[in-house]
C-alpha cells in the first residue's frame, strides 16, 4: 500500500505491522475493510461507504457512537488529570465512578476495575478462589463453565469458557475446570426469547457436585445469555435452578455480563430481568460505551467482607491493575451512565424488544436460514450449513457489508447487537438488508 498516511491519516501506509486480533491477515490483506469515522448507529469506511452497525461496535456501543457528553467528558478529563494509579492513593472520579455502577445494580455494593471483560473474569474467578481461602475453605478450587461460552481470551476466561478453537493453541490452562453441556436443543428452534425446553440441563451442576464433591466446588460462571458464542437465551427457569444448586452446597454464582450489562435486556444488568441474584457479575463494554477500556467486577457485601479480616496493614486482595479505574475510563464511564440515563436509553431498549424480535423471526421463512434466536436487543439468524463450517456465515457478512450492514458471523450464525439507539426505522433497514441478502 503506498505511504500515504501522512497525507491522508485514514489511509494506512502498511497492513502488515498490526497483528490483528482474531483475524485471518492473509484474508483481510485481499479484501481490507477499514473504517474512519463513526456517528449515532452508523459507520463510515476510508471510501466513503456507509454502513448500519448492526453488532453495536462489537456488542458494546450502547448508546450508539460520538455520543457528545461521552466525548467531552473525555476531552476535559484529559486536559485535567490525565493518569493516576488507585494503589494505596486514588482520585475521585474513580469513586464516584464505582457508586453510579454499583447504585444501578440491586444487592451490590462494590466494583473491582478493570480494564476489559477478559480482564474483569479473571479477576472475578480469582476473587472467588480467594473468597473462599479467606473463610477456611480452600480446598474449594475448581470453577465450572459452560460448552459453548465465552468469558473473553485471558488464561482463567479461556478455562471456564466452552469454545474449542480458542483453546487449541495454547495446551493446558487452568487444571481444575469442569464443564456443564450448552442449551441448545432442536426443540427449541426458533423460539421467541426464552426457549420452553432444556431448565433440567442445569441439573448438570449437580451431577458435577456430586462426582467431584461439591465441597471442592468454587465458583460456576455462566453468560445469562451466551452471547459470542452465537447468542443463545437460558431456557425457562435454567438460571433459577442453578441458584438453587449453588445456595445448597455454599458455590459462588458468577454472572458474565459484560454483553449483557448495561441495557441490552432493558435492565441496567440482565440478572434484574431473569429475577436471579448472583454473587459476582463481571461487566464492560457499555460501561463506557466503549469509548475508553473498562471493566469491572460487581461483588456483594457478604463477599466483599470476606476479605476484610485480614491483618491491617496487608492488601485487602493481591490483585489488580495498573490502569484499574483510570481517569478516563471514570469520567467516560460516569458521562455515560448519564447519557444512558438523560437519554432514556434503557427505556428505548426495552421499547423496541418486541419490534426486533418480529424483524427477526419474520425471516423464519426464507430457505437458507435454520434458527432464530433472540432475548432483549440481541439476536442470531442462525444459517444453514452450505460448504464448510462458516462459509456460509463469512459469506453472508460479505454481502450484508457490501450492502451497508456489519453483522457478526459466529460460524453460519449471523449474530446481532446494534446500539440501543435504534429506532422503528433502524429495526426495518436491518430486516430489509438481511432478507435481501439471505432470500437473494
Amino acid at each position: 500500500m503506498p505511504d500515504t498516511a501522512r497525507t491522508n491519516p485514514t489511509v494506512p501506509n502498511d497492513l502488515d505491522s498490526f497483528w490483528m486480533p482474531f483475524t485471518s491477515s492473509q484474508s483481510f490483506k485481499e479484501n481490507p475493510r477499514l473504517i474512519s469515522k463513526a456517528q449515532g448507529v452508523r459507520y463510515t469506511t476510508i471510501d466513503g461507504h456507509e454502513l448500519l452497525d448492526g453488532t453495536g461496535g462489537l456488542w458494546c456501543c450502547n448508546a450508539g457512537h460520538n455520543h457528545p457528553k461521552i466525548t467531552k467528558a473525555i476531552q476535559d478529563q484529559a486536559a485535567t488529570l490525565d493518569f493516576v494509579h488507585n494503589f494505596n492513593q486514588g482520585h475521585p472520579l474513580a469513586f464516584e465512578a464505582a457508586s453510579r455502577v454499583t447504585a444501578l445494580a440491586p444487592g451490590f455494593d462494590h466494583v473491582f476495575f478493570t480494564n476489559s471483560g477478559s480482564e474483569a473474569v479473571d479477576t472475578a474467578l480469582k476473587i472467588a478462589l480467594a473468597y473462599h481461602t479467606a473463610r477456611g475453605d480452600g480446598d474449594r478450587r475448581i470453577l465450572v463453565g459452560r460448552e459453548k461460552a465465552y468469558h473473553g481470551i485471558n488464561f482463567g476466561g479461556l478455562s471456564v469458557g466452552g469454545l474449542g478453537l480458542n483453546k487449541g493453541q495454547f495446551g493446558t490452562l487452568y487444571p481444575s475446570t469442569a464443564h456443564m453441556r450448552h442449551t441448545w436443543l432442536p426443540e427449541n428452534t426458533n423460539s421467541r426469547g426464552l426457549p420452553e425446553h432444556g431448565a433440567e440441563l442445569a441439573d448438570d451442576l449437580q451431577r458435577l457436585c456430586d462426582l467431584h464433591g461439591s465441597q471442592t466446588i468454587a465458583a460456576v460462571i455462566v453468560e445469562p445469555i451466551s452471547g459470542a458464542g452465537g447468542v443463545f437465551p437460558p431456557p425457562v427457569g435454567y438460571l433459577k435452578r442453578l441458584r438453587e444448586i449453588c445456595d445448597a452446597h455454599g458455590i459462588l454464582m458468577i454472572f458474565d455480563e459484560v454483553i449483557t450489562g448495561f441495557g441490552r435486556m432493558g435492565t441496567p444488568f440482565a440478572f434484574e430481568a431473569f429475577g436471579v441474584q448472583p454473587d459476582l457479575v463481571t461487566c464492560a463494554k457499555g460501561m463506557t460505551n466503549a469509548t475508553v477500556p473498562m471493566g469491572g467486577v460487581l461483588a456483594t457485601a457478604a463477599v466483599r467482607d470476606a476479605f476484610r479480616n485480614g491483618p491491617a496493614k496487608m492488601p485487602d486482595l493481591f490483585h489488580g491493575y495498573t490502569y484499574s479505574g483510570h481517569p478516563l475510563a471514570s469520567a467516560a464511564c460516569i458521562a455515560t451512565l448519564d447519557a444512558y440515563r438523560d437519554d432514556q436509553i434503557f427505556e428505548n431498549a426495552a421499547a423496541m424488544a418486541g419490534p426486533w424480535e418480529d424483524m427477526l423471526h419474520s425471516l423464519t421463512d426464507i430457505a437458507a436460514v435454520m434458527d432464530v434466536r433472540n432475548c432483549g436487543i440481541l439476536g442470531a439468524v442462525h444459517l444453514k450449513q452450505d460448504g464448510a463450517l462458516g462459509d456460509a456465515g463469512r459469506a453472508a457478512y460479505a454481502g450484508l457489508w457490501d450492502a451497508g450492514l456489519i453483522a457478526r458471523p459466529v460460524g453460519d450464525a449471523l449474530c446481532l447487537s446494534p446500539p440501543l439507539t435504534i429506532s422503528q426505522d433502524h429495526v426495518d433497514e436491518i430486516g430489509a438488508k438481511l432478507r435481501a441478502q439471505l432470500a437473494g
